[in-house]
């Protein structure tokens, strides 16, 4: 199973290819996620894909809508660990 405190640790504090830094002054820096699957676009522990191994988010491709949500028993296998649903335009179903 995953140590998702680990793997934030790791992110935050050493490298992620998916942050993005952005300094308006010296005091104030912020940083931003440009993971696909990130729900806020904000780098931070609880809206990290990577480091949560309970996470799912809802994306548009090709005008359907489709349900992504992380599975930790794919975590041995990356191409996989993300389940995706498809969401039918009726709500109401």
């Amino acid at each position: 199973m995953q140590n998702d405190e680990m793997i934030w640790q790791v992110i935050n504090h050493q490298f992620c290819s998916y942050k993005s830094n952005l300094q308006k002054a010296l005091s104030d820096k912020r940083q931003f996620c440009k993971h696909p699957y990130s729900t806020t676009g904000v780098c931070n522990r609880s809206s990290c894909p990577l480091a949560n191994s309970k996470y799912a988010t809802v994306k548009e491709e090709n005008g359907r809508i489709h349900l992504y949500i992380k599975t930790v028993e794919r975590a041995h296998s990356p191409k996989n660990l993300w389940e995706k649903i498809y969401l039918s335009r009726n709500y109401s179903k």
